[in-house]
């Protein structure tokens, strides 16, 4: 089967050279030395100034709407995955859908405005398949409204933006908060995992204790908390596949190139911000109609080849989230997007494979 993803494995080795560490400290988890170390690192790589790792990102997400204290409506996307949603209503937050545009599938600034109520506390953007949203825009009319902007940066590792002044810097730097995550499929992963990012010392002390119940010593505990702690094997294998992150990254630039130049004037790509660099997280396509991808998609089935509708449904069609907000953009590219598969073990002729497909069922 080629899958549409798969999970990096580094160095079986040096893998174990980390866990023989693990196994000479008996210290399995609550920020050990592994930790710490992966923390300074992707800091240090990433550039950003507090890099908190947590256990998934669905609880970094978490984690930012309590340490923001966030209340009442929260403006957000439809087109990202699940879990963007449904930690907001799991907080008991009310996701307000701000519909898309539909060439970069970021949610579009323009949206947010005419949704915005007394009620409302916070934008929460998605740099969707890593593609930086229009990040200057948006704090501008989060500071207009005195509202708070937590960045659902999933796919965003090592993505960088470049602002009005000429400063290139992490898209991560953006917004109070953005969160990310570490999960197997994703370009750097720490086999379940996540961060919460910030250059709030105070944001950064508050992650820090909901991580861990609000423990700060043997015998004082300072709030409430959670267990959103991630633990040393999983950091051991975050700073095996950090050594390894060049070799990941040209191995996807490779990949999503070769789709780029066989299928252009076939399908449409994701338009990319001006002002950063596709990071290769994903390869996203767009067909014409959802019956022309649904053709493609079972002829790729019938070659054991799993392409996926990332993401659909649009997230604005939950019926458990009772939303009035039909968001027509999102509902159009959902229904017509299909992710191609992207890893870096994927070889020249399985990708050949996929495209001679994709290209005879078009």
């Amino acid at each position: 089967m080629i899958p549409v993803t798969k999970s990096y494995l580094p160095n079986k080795k040096k893998y174990k050279t980390y866990v023989d560490r693990i196994y000479e400290s008996a210290w399995l988890t609550n920020n050990g030395s592994l930790l710490r170390e992966l923390e300074q690192r992707l800091a240090e790589y990433l550039g950003v100034k507090h890099l908190i790792c947590v256990a998934n990102g669905s609880l970094a997400l978490q984690l930012a709407y309590k340490a923001l204290d966030l209340k009442g409506e929260v403006i957000t996307t439809p087109f990202s995955f699940a879990a963007t949603t449904s930690t907001l209503a799991w907080e008991g937050l009310t996701p307000v859908f701000a519909d898309i545009d539909p060439n970069t599938f970021n949610l579009d600034p323009n949206n947010i405005e005419p949704l915005i109520t007394k009620d409302a506390s916070a934008i929460v953007p998605v740099h969707v398949f890593g593609n930086p949203c229009q990040v200057e825009v948006i704090q501008a009319i989060a500071d207009k409204h005195n509202l708070k902007v937590i960045y659902d940066a999933a796919h965003a590792f090592g993505t960088d933006y470049t602002d009005q002044n000429g400063h290139t810097q992490s898209v991560l730097n953006y917004g109070d908060i953005s969160t990310i995550s570490f999960h197997a499929t994703k370009l750097f992963h720490t086999i379940e995992g996540g961060a919460v990012i910030t250059n709030d010392d105070d944001i950064a002390r508050k992650v820090r204790l909901l991580i861990n119940f609000g423990i700060t010593g043997p015998t004082t505990i300072e709030s409430v908390g959670t267990n959103a702690k991630m633990n040393e094997f999983e950091a051991a294998m975050g700073l095996c596949v950090l050594d390894e992150i060049e070799t990941i990254k040209s191995e996807r630039q490779r990949i999503w190139q070769t789709y780029q130049q066989q299928l252009s004037g076939l399908v449409q790509f994701q338009q990319w911000n001006p002002k950063s660099q596709n990071n290769h997280a994903y390869a996203p396509v767009l067909f014409e109609s959802e019956a022309q991808l649904l053709q493609v998609e079972a002829k790729l089935k019938e070659n054991n080849i799993l392409a996926r509708r990332y993401f659909y449904p649009s997230l604005d069609t939950l019926d458990y989230l009772k939303n009035n907000q039909a968001c027509l953009n999102s509902r159009d590219i959902a229904s017509r997007i299909l992710c191609l598969p992207i890893y870096p073990s994927l070889l020249v002729e399985q990708q050949q494979k996929v495209i001679d497909i994709l290209k005879g069922g078009l």
